[in-house]
């Protein structure tokens, strides 16, 4: 009766990183930390990392919206990246790394 469903193909890894994902991450780091903001965007970015599918999912349903004004492309891009936790805690260690590195630069000097 259910012979199909132990042949069905399983989906690959969604959580492996693709370097176009990790590049997007370390550019959006990389601006949060030019911006100065660093600590509220890691205190939000902590906050909200439960709620990271739902953030995703209303992202989609702004996003005709919200794309009328910005780059369509990186917006739904961000919405799949940071639909896992997982990517929004990557985002914070970028974050934190890019900190620690500007901070050993102020020290060395």
């Amino acid at each position: 009766m259910f012979v199909g469903i132990k042949n069905k193909p399983q989906a690959s890894n969604p959580n492996l990183h693709s370097d176009l994902d990790l590049e997007f991450i370390k550019r959006i780091a990389k601006r949060i930390h030019k911006s100065g903001l660093i600590t509220p965007a890691v205190l939000f970015l902590e906050m909200t990392k439960p709620l990271a599918l739902i953030g995703s999912h209303a992202m989609v349903f702004f996003g005709p919206i919200i794309t009328a004004f910005i780059n369509t492309e990186g917006y739904y891009r961000a919405t799949e990246i940071f639909e896992d936790p997982k990517n929004v805690e990557k985002l914070i260690s970028e974050i934190e790394l890019l900190e620690k590195g500007a901070t050993n630069n102020m020290e060395q000097k």
